[in-house]
């Protein structure tokens, strides 16, 4: 591995874990989802910690697959650098055949802000990063496409889409969903219902330094390395597209 900063080590690390998923993937097979699922979830995390642990010893971490015990370290609170990572987002996704959206997610949070991260889609064959974002497609006119969950959209995207014209475009991952407004194959994202931080701050990191516009649904700030990592909400959108998606989630709220 060459590690030339902590954006090429972000990419650099969710790849070469997106890597070890495939291989995984292909070794055990799809016949017993939930031991895929366990072995991708551990595989993938423990990779991760290992590989930080010695590349970056005097960092701090937040992993989903973390324990409580571990996600509660005070040391987190004051840590000037804290990686935030998903080792295997849309866990449900990797154990189906055929499936491509799924994620890995490393992020690094420094000093209040998210500096660098990276997105794997392992299965599609490529990386999302901060070293290289990519460039945003131009709204077009017309009818707007919002990713949302396959499993739990939240109830009132239904109207917003009806509100300001939009078609659901249902995808699995987070992480899959985000680099999906930021390759164009959707324009939006909108969640509301229940999330945590791991689930967006790579993601999130990648779709700012792209210039996409990122906040929580009412339009404030989305703060990473608290000390309760729930992020319940969040929206991803083309910059010219975020005052309509805002506009129109603040009405139906009303």
């Amino acid at each position: 591995m060459t590690i030339r900063d902590d954006h090429a080590l972000a990419a650099d690390l969710a790849t070469q874990a997106g890597e070890r998923l495939l291989e995984l993937r292909e070794r055990v097979g799809f016949g017993e989802p939930p031991e895929l699922r366990a072995q991708g979830d551990q595989a993938a995390h423990l990779y991760l910690m290992e590989a930080l642990a010695r590349l970056r010893p005097s960092d701090c971490v937040l992993s989903e697959e973390a324990t409580q015990q571990e996600r509660l370290d005070p040391r987190r609170q004051t840590a000037d650098r804290v990686w935030i990572v998903d080792p295997l987002d849309g866990t449900r996704e990797f154990a189906e055949e055929g499936r491509a959206d799924w994620a890995v997610h490393v992020a690094l949070w420094e000093r209040g802000e998210l500096v660098a991260g990276a997105v794997a889609l392992p299965a599609q064959g490529r990386t999302l990063t901060t070293a290289a974002p990519p460039k945003l497609a131009t709204a077009e006119k017309g009818r707007i496409r919002i990713a949302v969950s396959r499993s739990r959209p939240p109830a009132f995207v239904q109207n917003l889409a009806y509100l300001v014209g939009a078609d659901l475009v249902p995808i699995g991952s987070a992480g899959a969903k985000i680099s999906a407004v930021l390759t164009g194959e959707v324009e939006a994202y909108v969640h509301a219902g229940g999330q945590y931080e791991w689930d967006s701050a790579a993601p999130v990191a990648v779709a700012q330094a792209a210039g996409a516009h990122a906040s929580r649904i009412d339009g404030s700030e989305l703060a990473y390395n608290q000390k309760d990592p729930s992020l319940p909400d969040i929206l991803v959108s083309l910059p010219e597209l975020a005052p309509t998606l805002l506009a129109g989630i603040r009405d139906l709220h009303r």
